[in-house]
């Protein structure tokens, strides 16, 4: 019979290795890359977790990717595009570089696993991700999202 998940050992886990590596608290880190699944049933408990945070990691790369490069982006990508401006693409290319440097950080920790690494790592995303990228990419995404319900209500049928 297979154990069921438990939460609470995760937590213990984690705030074993908290200490020892000055992290960031569970809740706040869970909230940003929802790390409460992982299984904890490991001797890289750290390792885990960091290859969750860069899998959230390249999910916004490959999201800036279309939008920065959008030459086999789906259509509605490029009606997205035409609200942002020139600034708000090189934030985001900034925001690109940022994330590219930490995938590339999360695949030499692949290579050669250094449990101190990886607690750095965990730490410079969460507090990266959480004070400015995502602040920042928000609210790209929002410009992004809006005036559509505006043009609506001020469009006719016949423009």
């Amino acid at each position: 019979m297979e154990e069921e998940f438990d939460l609470n050992k995760l937590k213990q886990e984690y705030d074993k290795l908290k200490e020892r590596y000055n992290l960031p608290e569970f809740s706040d880190v869970n909230r940003v890359f929802d790390i409460e699944e992982i299984d904890i049933d490991t001797d890289f408990l750290l390792r885990r977790i960091r290859r969750t945070v860069s899998e959230r990691i390249s999910g916004y790369l490959r999201f800036l990717e279309v939008i920065l490069n959008p030459s086999n982006a789906p259509m509605f990508i490029f009606k997205l595009i035409k609200k942002i401006s020139e600034e708000d693409k090189k934030q985001l290319s900034d925001i690109y570089e940022v994330l590219g440097g930490f995938e590339l950080e999360a695949v030499k920790l692949d290579l050669n696993y250094n449990e101190l690494k990886e607690a750095d790592f965990i730490r410079k995303t969460y507090t990266l991700l959480s004070n400015d990228v995502s602040k920042r990419l928000l609210i790209i995404i929002e410009k992004m999202s809006n005036n559509d319900e505006e043009k609506k209500e001020r469009s006719s049928y016949f423009g």
